[in-house]
């Protein structure tokens, strides 16, 4: 019997960014980006851990507004496309470097894997999703969901049926994808506000996860800080994260991503290159990673060493055992002083392995296997698995809280986002009201499908995403410009049903372009 458990959480989630409205988009290469180096290379090393009989669990969320994506058909088809393009670039580049024989190998390593990309993204007919039901019908992941575009929950409170919405729309296209219910919720960026459990047991959830002090500060003293979950008066139980484990691993100053051995993520060739040569491989007429990186971090100077593949697989074994190592270390102390199992919670977003941190699905591989050979004091644990082997545990009200900067709500409610919530609770005001006025009795198609549309025009401008990108001004101008956009679009639709005058033409247009959840119900507003 282990004295204690381990649970990783991935969290894979993109806001919702497809445009049909023109030729190629610069910001769906985030998602490509994702895709080949996060979601591909995940489905990959797990495909090669269930071949090899290698006893592990991991807990994997896939939000909403990502496995719409996933299962879109012209994101599919734009995405092996550009696929296509990084496997005639990387051919070019083979050809460019071939007089420098580390800088050929390296372009050779990218030629290979875009070519391995390609054959597993084929090789699942281009539907993602296929594969990790694949793996939770196996009982090596366990899937859980979050809300329909990531809006953050506390945020949306003054309005319970956006709440309601967000959480229902959310669950129910994971059932329509997947086949089954999701068990387990992450909540958007952490973020709890008191009595949100009785709505999550309401829609069949059983637990979700916090950050530590949303633990830790609960209204009752948990005997056992963020090491066993916390059962709300509702049922749901509260998982808590361990900052050590997690900072160790996703802290880029303090943690392993900053080796000078790994790749470093800020040299791409799409800058570095000359522009005519480029330019036929980004959209937008503006220069953009290509996912080609030629350089390791080797330390905060600009100037950059040539990357060593095989000595950053040796440091990411190096990695594995020193995690393994410390988390070993404080299950047996933990074990020695609780009367329970404990469970460390490890959670992480999704996309810092293999997009962020290239080598990280290659140190997440080495630590399921030393877990599984080197050790026998922890054992993998999937949320639902835990909950299912302790189900008595203390009883209390978590605080309020998020994962964000300070804590808190500061990184999507400040100085610089705080006109977007009145705008967006107007509408919910609006939505609550039409949902209102025309959900009894016989109501026009044109006006059910306007209705719905203006549910999935909310949900989109509700995404915690754009506020986030506006704080951090990464590409703050998209994501001004997608909440105006679809606030727009609400109001437009808004109006044309109180007139009595559904433009069909547009109507269909909106859908078109904003086709996300086909099972939208605006009824969820009465």
């Amino acid at each position: 019997m282990p004295k204690g458990y381990l649970a990783f959480v991935l969290h894979a989630h993109l806001p919702y960014v497809r445009h049909p409205e023109h030729s190629s988009f610069l910001e769906e290469r985030w998602f490509f980006e994702a895709v080949t180096e996060t979601y591909l290379p995940l489905i990959k090393f797990l495909d090669r851990l269930t071949s090899e009989n290698i006893r592990f669990r991991l807990t994997v969320s896939i939000s909403p507004s990502l496995l719409a994506m996933m299962e879109d058909r012209l994101l599919q088809e734009r995405y092996a496309e550009h696929l296509a393009k990084l496997m005639e670039l990387s051919g070019k580049e083979v050809d460019r470097t071939r007089h420098d024989p580390h800088l050929n190998y390296l372009a050779g390593m990218y030629q290979s894997l875009f070519a391995e990309a390609e054959r597993v993204f084929a090789g699942y007919g281009g539907r993602l999703s296929l594969a990790f039901r694949k793996f939770h019908e196996q009982g090596a992941i366990e899937l859980i969901t979050t809300s329909a575009t990531h809006g953050i929950l506390p945020l949306l409170s003054p309005h319970p049926k956006a709440v309601k919405a967000q959480l229902a729309t959310g669950l129910d296209y994971f059932r329509h994808v997947f086949g089954f219910p999701a068990r387990g919720i992450w909540l958007p960026e952490c973020g709890y506000f008191r009595g949100l459990e009785e709505t999550l047991l309401e829609r069949g959830i059983r637990h979700f996860v916090l950050e530590s002090h949303g633990i830790e500060h609960a209204g009752t003293t948990p005997f056992y800080g963020v090491y066993a979950p916390l059962y709300t008066p509702s049922g749901v139980a509260a998982f808590g994260r361990d900052r050590g484990s997690t900072k160790q691993v996703w802290s880029a100053r303090e943690g392993f991503p900053g080796d000078p051995v790994y790749r470093e993520f800020y040299r791409d060739i799409g800058y570095d290159l000359d522009w005519d040569y480029i330019r036929p491989y980004v959209a937008g007429h503006v220069r953009a990673d290509t996912g080609i990186k030629y350089h390791r971090i080797t330390g905060p100077a600009q100037w950059k060493d040539l990357y060593h593949p095989d000595r950053a697989k040796q440091k990411a074994a190096e990695h594995a055992g020193d995690f393994l190592r410390r988390r070993i270390g404080h299950i047996e102390y933990l074990s020695s002083v609780m009367e329970t199992a404990p469970v460390v919670v490890a959670p992480f977003d999704a996309e810092l392995f293999g997009h962020w941190w290239f080598e990280g699905p290659q140190w997440l591989d080495f630590v399921i296997r030393k877990a599984a050979f080197d050790q026998d004091t922890l054992e993998l644990v999937t949320l639902s698995e835990y909950l299912d082997r302790h189900p008595v545990q203390q009883v209390g009200v978590p605080c309020g809280s998020s994962w964000g900067y300070k804590g808190y709500f500061e990184a999507w409610l400040n100085g610089k986002t705080d006109w977007i919530y009145p705008q967006l609770y107007e509408c919910c005001r609006r939505m609550e009201s039409l949902a209102g006025r025309y959900g009894i009795g016989r109501v026009p198609y044109a006006t059910v499908r306007a209705l719905n549309q203006c549910l999935r025009e909310l949900l989109l401008a509700q995404s915690s995403d754009w506020p986030f990108i506006i704080h951090n001004a990464t590409s703050e101008g998209y994501a001004v410009r997608r909440i105006k956009d679809h606030v727009a679009r609400f109001r437009y639709l808004a109006d044309s049903i109180e007139k009595k005058s559904v433009n069909e033409e547009y109507l269909s247009a909106l859908e078109e372009i904003d086709n996300i959840f086909p099972n939208a119900d605006y009824r969820l507003f009465r």
